[in-house]
Formats: C-alpha cells, structure tokens, sequence
C-alpha cells in the first residue's frame, strides 16, 4: 500500500528505516520544521528528514496542519495509509479521516498507560519493571486511539531512558510491519481503551529533573536513568555549582545513613545518602565541563566526605 509517513526525532528513524528496508512504497515524509541548534543557532534537519533525503524519498515540512493547510498536499501524495511516529503535531480530521486505511501510530507504552509526550522516561523513572509498544488507529484525542498490537518490553533495573528507547524503537518497528501486514489482509479486530484504566505521561520539565536525595535510593536511581542521557538529572554542589548525573547504582537499599545529600563516601564513585538507603553517582557533568567518571571528578577534589548536595 502507499505509505506517508510522519515523524521526527530519532525514535521514528526505527520504523521509517524498517518501512523502506521491508520495500514498503513510502511516498512521503511529513517532519517537523528545521530548527536552530548549537552555540550558533544553525538551522538543523530532522533525523527523519535527512534520512529520507538520502533515499531520495519527497520530504514535507508544513508549518502547520490546521485549516486544511495540508490538504492539497495530501491529496496530491495520495496515500492509503498514514504512519505516524513521535511526529509533534496533532493531526487535524482532514488529515485523520483521509486514507482509506487509515492513520497508524507506533506509541512508546502498553496502551492505555502512559499517554502523552513522555512514556518511556516516565515508565523507567517510576520503577516500572515493564513497557512495551502499542500500534493504535489514531482519532482526534491523545492517543486515545483503538489498540491494533502491542508487544511487551522488560525494563531492566539499570536501564536508562537511551536503552529503552532503542530497544521500543526496534521492537516497534517490526510491530508496525506486522500492523501493515494485518492491516492489508484484513486480519485486524481493534480494541478500544479502558479510558478508566489511562494515565498521562507529561512532557519532561526541568523540575522533574532536581533530584530530590529526601526519597528513596530506588527512587533517586530510577530519577537519574529515566532522565538519561538527555536532558540529565542534577544536583547542585555546597558552593551552588551545576552538577548533573549521568549514571548511578544503588549504593544501599535501605537504611538510614545521615542527612539526605550527605557525601558518605568517595571511593571511586560519590555515594550520597537517600531518605531511605544510598546511591552511587559513577558518571557526572559537572558545570562547564564535559562528562566524567566520577573517579577523575574525586580526583579533582571538587567534594569532600561531609557535603551536601542539594
């Protein structure tokens, strides 16, 4: 079938590269608008869209969809089915009502949990030991779209947000092949959502980000790995310096060990006490330096035993 496809970060490049390896007839890509980036704010491409520029694939970045501002365009390409992948549009009726087999999108969680801009970190920095992905039909709601197939993903207790996300890009990618597939031999029986049984993973602020010591070990680890590598959670050292975490471990699980944010040890790695137990800190991005092992931070003797980090 003649496949659009929509999307933009590096999560989409997943099922767009698997659409065009699979020989899938993609006529399109729709992306988001270049944007500046970097200390002189040049204007980059989307990963999706230098991908298909390569492949020599017709790229569309419409400011807008609304008002029908899309709609000679979409007529023109003529597809039969819309993928859309972490796209960063809502995608207005013309748009959703337009092919014949409609608009398929590859969301990063079992469906209904985690609806929203942030389900992989939010799954990780709650402590689920679980996720997966879900190809939905999508309608005019946030993703509250009928559930086509979903496939289970373990979440292991040191993985952080840059696993996961590899891991559901791949696993939705073959998903999405398989939802086309079923789709084309009208196999298919979509499932409604329990909206009663829905939650909402928010977009990622910078107040998700400070950690806060005062909570549990399990709590500040499952904080810091859901958060990386970008954008990172942080702290701030005694003088008020930056610092941010890139990765931790639980140091001890429980216990109570001193005021939380305490520095307890500096043995090549910073354990720092919890409400409940310890974490490590192993690598680190201290203020207006590049990314670290903790143990050349220790050696740069920036810490003491006794410090609190706030």
């Amino acid at each position: 079938m003649r496949v659009l496809f929509m999307g933009t970060p590096d999560f989409a490049l997943f099922t767009l590269k698997a659409l065009v390896e699979a020989g899938e007839d993609v006529v399109g890509v729709v992306t988001q608008p270049d944007k500046p980036k970097g200390r002189g704010y040049e204007l980059q491409p989307p990963p999706v869209k230098v991908f298909a520029a390569e492949r020599g694939i017709p790229v569309y970045q419409p400011t807008t969809l609304k008002n029908g501002a899309f709609d000679a365009e979409l007529a023109a390409i003529d597809p039969e089915v819309i993928v859309v992948v972490a796209y960063g549009k809502i995608l207005p009726p013309s748009v959703l009502e337009y092919p014949r087999y409609g608009c398929v999108n590859v969301h990063g969680s079992l469906l209904p949990k985690y609806r929203g801009a942030a389900p992989m970190q939010r799954a990780i920095m709650e402590g689920n030991a679980e996720t997966g992905v879900t190809t939905m039909r999508m309608n005019e709601g946030l993703d509250t779209g009928d559930m086509l197939l979903t496939a289970a993903v373990a979440i292991g207790e040191n993985d952080n947000f840059e696993d996961i996300h590899d891991k559901l890009g791949t696993v939705g990618a073959t998903l999405l092949l398989d939802t086309l597939r079923a789709l084309g031999e009208g196999t298919l029986t979509p499932v409604p959502q329990d909206h009663a049984a829905a939650t909402y993973a928010a977009k990622i602020e910078k107040f998700d980000c400070l950690i806060d010591f005062a909570k549990d070990a399990h709590t500040v680890h499952n904080t810091v790995r859901g958060l990386s590598p970008v954008p990172l959670s942080f702290t701030h050292t005694p003088d008020g310096k930056l610092l941010k975490v890139v990765e931790a471990r639980i140091g001890k699980a429980s216990g109570s060990y001193g005021a939380p944010g305490t520095v307890l040890s500096l043995d090549g790695a910073v354990e720092v006490a919890c409400g409940e137990g310890t974490v490590c800190i192993t690598r680190l991005l201290p203020e207006g330096k590049g990314r670290m092992s903790a143990a050349d931070y220790i050696r740069g003797r920036r810490l003491a035993i006794g410090d609190v980090l706030k």
